[in-house]
């Protein structure tokens, strides 16, 4: 937690920009929440046009743990939007991004419950011990 499932037109990527895109999911939340990088992840699946919002090549979801403020969520949303374009080359029009707020305690990491925002240094120190 944070998922972020990225679904993209068929043909559309290859392994090197799929890559390039789960990096760029790191870092953006991880600069944008201060989350420890361990914690995030994306998945990939292709998908018919016909399965993806209309006019949208590739369609980025992301679960992410509630206590995000308005303008976090705002500024994830606008930078994935620019890094997932750009490794696709597409107009940043044909990429939709959403987030959604989770309650920490309905997620795991490692089989533990993950930290409230902010609570992560104290979560890592008695979970990596």
């Amino acid at each position: 937690m944070p998922l972020y499932r990225c679904a993209i037109r068929e043909g559309l990527s290859n392994e090197v920009q799929r890559a390039q895109i789960a990096k760029e999911v790191v870092r953006v939340h991880c600069g944008v929440t201060r989350a420890p990088a361990q914690f995030v992840h994306a998945f990939f699946s292709e998908r018919p046009a016909s399965e993806l919002p209309e006019g949208r090549s590739a369609y980025v979801f992301g679960t992410i743990r509630w206590g995000r403020t308005d303008e976090q969520k705002a500024e994830i949303v606008s930078q994935l939007r620019s890094s997932v374009a750009a490794a696709l080359g597409l107009l940043e029009d044909e990429v939709g991004v959403t987030t959604v707020d989770i309650p920490s305690k309905w997620n795991m990491e490692g089989g533990a419950i993950m930290p409230e925002p902010g609570e992560e240094a104290a979560w890592l120190a008695q979970h990596q011990a």
